[in-house]
């Protein structure tokens, strides 16, 4: 779902870039309020491998489009809507910035597009409400589907928004939002049923690492979380591994949507000039991919921290 810079103009990218900025002030403000001591290596794990799946496009069956995780379920769940936020916005900075994946005047809109509708929006309002404290798979499941779709579907519908307001595309807007819904919903589905997976194996092993639904860590869940660092270390290097070798060669939901409404395959984009491998030009982009985000939470989440709002003053994160 990222968007390319020929479909936002000027004012609406500086809109959606003022926005995400506030939004990223906030998320990190939320940060320094975190009382949990694996909270630095648990984002830094997170970010790279949320950053690896989101490079494993899945084939659609019978569309001939493909999707990919967006991943800000998953994250919120583990470390809290805005300490995933701030994650999911350092995956989308680092392929904006290195790999030119996304348009550098449409990088606040994915921000928000992605982002705040699966962390602040799909997350505390769908998820939350839906898992509850159950600790049955089926409802972790269901509540991880919903989620993901109702985020796919409100990023699908920011989209529509911001290209019509935009005004600078000949994409008639009921036809685009008619090819987008349906087949973002479809992605979302699939999204959601890998992140129940994920969350049940967690909560089956170590609940006591999980933001919500089952517990809420303290410090003491960082002894619990080592397996679970270590696990997701794992899952980033074998999909940034793989990822050239499963990743479907269809076009993603967007680009698909836009091919059927105009016809165009490939839209035009600001290359940044920090962009060394743009189109992930290599077969280890995924593996460098992940570890510079990782790298890079480690060090903006440790830098917060050394602030640290002390836990007698602190206020609720999760509100």
């Amino acid at each position: 779902m990222h968007m390319a810079d020929a479909l936002v103009s000027p004012a609406v990218a500086a809109g959606a870039g003022a926005a995400a900025v506030a939004l990223i002030a906030v998320a990190a403000s939320k940060v320094k309020r975190i009382q949990r001591d694996d909270i630095v290596p648990l984002m830094g794990v997170m970010g790279a491998f949320v950053f690896a799946a989101q490079m494993i496009n899945f084939t659609i069956p019978g569309t001939g489009s493909s999707g990919h995780v967006i991943g800000g379920i998953l994250l919120s769940a583990v470390l809290g809507p805005w300490a995933g936020f701030l994650t999911l916005c350092s995956v989308l900075i680092i392929q904006c910035l290195v790999f030119a994946d996304g348009g550098l005047l449409a990088l606040g809109c994915n921000i928000l597009n992605m982002g705040a509708a699966s962390c602040l929006l799909a997350y505390p309002f769908v998820y939350r409400p839906l898992a509850g404290r159950s600790a049955k798979p089926w409802r972790v499941i269901a509540a991880a589907v919903t989620a993901s779709v109702v985020a796919l579907e409100i990023g699908a519908l920011g989209v529509t928004a911001e290209t019509e307001m935009s005004g600078i595309t000949a994409l008639p807007t009921s036809t685009f939002l008619a090819f987008m819904l349906p087949i973002h919903l479809a992605i979302g589905a699939i999204e959601g049923i890998a992140t129940g997976a994920v969350l049940c194996f967690i909560a089956k092993y170590r609940p006591e690492t999980l933001y919500s639904g089952l517990s809420a860590p303290g410090p003491s869940a960082s002894r619990s979380s080592k397996k679970v660092i270590w696990a997701f270390v794992a899952g980033a290097l074998i999909l940034g591994g793989a990822f050239t070798w499963i990743a479907s060669s269809n076009p993603d939901g967007l680009e698909w949507s836009i091919a059927k409404v105009s016809g165009l395959t490939d839209l035009p984009s600001v290359t940044p000039p920090t962009a060394v491998m743009p189109d992930y030009d290599s077969t280890f982009a995924g593996i460098i991919g992940a570890t510079i985000v990782m790298i890079m939470l480690w060090a903006v989440t440790t830098l917060l921290l050394r602030r640290r709002v002390p836990a007698q003053r602190r206020k609720r994160t999760d509100e």
